[in-house]
């Protein structure tokens, strides 16, 4: 009896270990992907921005994204050249685009073959209140109608109707809702960022909201 029992836990074991190892396998580990910055997990790829760059704002045919083996990369201007003059920024391509804007040294074109087609410019805040303790956001429509054309955003990214957009930092991440655009061709979002964005301090009186479970069980 006692080796019968011996057998038999001996059988057990071997089967966790095989179990065990099999499971191990089967979790592949994130595709490293090799970039301008240099080895990235898979999971941020899309944000190129995270990682600062050895040499800022490098020639398009040094900066790891255009084609260096295409004679038309080599035209194209430095951007050390072109952003000359401008106002600068901490993050992204340290150009601060919207005080370009609003000093008129920019002036995008709206339209690709009309040039004197005016932006149809929408002078708007958006706030969305943030349940944590950090402030609101506020979403500035003006400096982005006066880039993009409404149908940019809508209603594929975001569904024109209050509450219709659930939205969070991780999908943001993700690239997804306002990461479609900011780590790819806007400013990133980094810890010199947040305020841009979350920008509307809480009221005096703000406390934070009760857990659902605190609202059915406040004796708990």
């Amino acid at each position: 009896m006692k080796t019968k029992y011996f057998f038999l836990s001996v059988l057990a074991m071997t089967t966790l270990l095989v179990v065990g190892f099999n499971a191990q396998a089967a979790q592949a580990p994130l595709k490293e992907v090799k970039s301008a910055k240099g080895n990235v997990s898979g999971a941020n790829v899309f944000n190129r921005l995270l990682k600062k760059d050895a040499q800022r704002n490098a020639a398009p045919a040094e900066d790891g994204i255009h084609d260096s083996a295409n004679d038309g990369t080599h035209v194209l201007q430095p951007p050390l050249i072109a952003y000359d003059g401008l106002p600068t920024s901490e993050f992204g391509n340290y150009v601060d685009w919207v005080k370009s804007l609003d000093d008129g040294l920019l002036k995008p074109r709206y339209d690709l073959s009309d040039p004197t087609v005016e932006p149809l410019v929408m002078d708007l805040d958006i706030v969305r209140e943030v349940k944590a303790s950090m402030p609101d956001v506020v979403f500035p429509h003006k400096p982005h109608t006066q880039w993009l054309h409404c149908s940019n955003c809508h209603p594929k990214i975001f569904i024109p109707q209050r509450k219709a957009n659930v939205m969070s930092m991780s999908a943001i991440l993700l690239g997804q809702k306002c990461g479609v655009c900011h780590g790819k061709v806007s400013f990133p979002v980094t810890t010199k960022s947040c305020t841009k964005c979350h920008s509307k301090p809480k009221p005096a009186d703000w406390k934070p909201p009760k857990s659902e479970a605190s609202l059915k069980n406040p004796w708990r």
